[in-house]
């Protein structure tokens, strides 16, 4: 993840292959999306400065050099030649994805600020959002498609693809049913997150896999890897909207109380806290328009409600019960990883992203 993760001297050749992967998926991603009408190519021109981490196509490319059969005996420096058009096009198809989900999400939230810059919906209005995230999704299976269908990842692809992104929105719609839901529980919580988010990031790593041309067992492997990051890297995504800065985090926080999703820290304060905390949070959820108050998106509350918000959920140890929650997950990840693939540098590299995945402030 491009600014998030610290690599050590030995690995940093394998960091500069990647780096060259993940521009080949840029060029992809560019070339897809050219078009020449000047006002579709305004939108498109924006919506590219979204790019972040690059999460998904970074595990693409890294399964992929992991799983390859030459990982083991490959150094760091020629790890790159491990992967190849097949994921760039892969990584590029799953970008677009994302950020089509991006596009969405920043409408349904009503969020101004995404990468510390103006989001889509605040500058051309949320119908030209909506349908540029519909373009985002069409550009990314008219890519999928490109892929030769006799190859192993061809063959997956679309239907990879096409599961992860059913699963999204099946996520975002049940998300969507339980806002301003006070009795939300932490497995429901998991179900949301695991399709919302977790489960395209576990098919960035199938795939990869799958273009190095992996087993079955060893791409299940890889996934469960990913989808155990992507749960770990919703709830700090969670924690983030509640305790960050939008300075710091560079996009919209303190969203998810004002518009009625409940998170890991909330929905455990709310489990553990007294009866008299509870009904005291309960009525600062009001006030932010997480209840069904009528009181909207919260934007006429003052900053001071959310930061009572905090220290509620501080008070029942919520902040560090979704941490270590987090925590749990990237244990669980690593284990996936090193019963899929033997050690090289690409799967020191896969392990220390997951870590970054807890430890990341943005």
């Amino acid at each position: 993840m491009q600014g998030v993760l610290n690599v050590p001297d030995d690995l940093l050749p394998l960091s500069d292959a990647l780096v060259a992967a993940l521009a080949d998926a840029q060029r992809v991603f560019d070339g897809q999306l050219h078009v020449d009408l000047p006002p579709v190519m305004q939108l498109v021109r924006h919506v590219e400065h979204y790019r972040g981490k690059m999460l998904r196509p970074t595990l693409v490319a890294l399964c992929g050099m992991a799983a390859h059969p030459k990982a083991g005996g490959t150094s760091a420096a020629a790890a790159g030649t491990l992967v190849g058009t097949t994921h760039a096009t892969l990584g590029a198809v799953l970008e677009m994805v994302h950020m089509a989900t991006l596009v969405h999400d920043d409408v349904l939230d009503d969020a101004d600020v995404r990468r510390r810059g103006a989001t889509v919906n605040r500058l051309y209005g949320n119908e030209a959002a909506v349908i540029l995230g519909d373009y985002l999704i069409a550009s990314a299976y008219h890519l999928c498609s490109t892929l030769p269908p006799s190859s192993t990842a061809g063959h997956l692809a679309s239907l990879a693809v096409g599961r992860a992104s059913m699963l999204t929105c099946q996520g975002e719609l049940l998300q969507l049913h339980h806002r301003n839901d006070l009795s939300l529980d932490e497995a429901t919580y998991y179900e949301i997150i695991t399709r919302k988010t977790a489960d395209l990031i576990a098919c960035a790593c199938e795939l990869g896999a799958r273009g190095s041309g992996a087993t079955d067992a060893v791409a299940a492997d890889l996934a469960a890897y990913g989808r155990h990051v992507g749960i770990a890297f919703q709830i700090q995504d969670d924690l983030l909207d509640l305790t960050g800065s939008e300075h710091v985090v560079g996009k919209s926080v303190q969203r998810d109380a004002s518009k009625g999703k409940l998170t890991l820290p909330v929905i455990h304060h709310l489990a553990n806290a007294s009866a008299m905390e509870r009904g005291k949070t309960l009525l600062l959820l009001e006030s932010l328009g997480g209840a069904g108050s009528g009181v909207g998106s919260g934007s006429g509350v003052a900053g001071g409600s959310h930061g009572a918000l905090r220290e509620a959920v501080e008070r029942t140890d919520s902040i560090a019960h979704a941490h270590e929650a987090a925590r749990e997950h990237v244990a669980r990840a690593k284990r996936s990883l090193e019963r899929a693939v033997a050690e090289s540098p690409a799967r020191r590299l896969l392990q220390l992203m997951a870590d970054a995945v807890v430890e990341r402030s943005f």
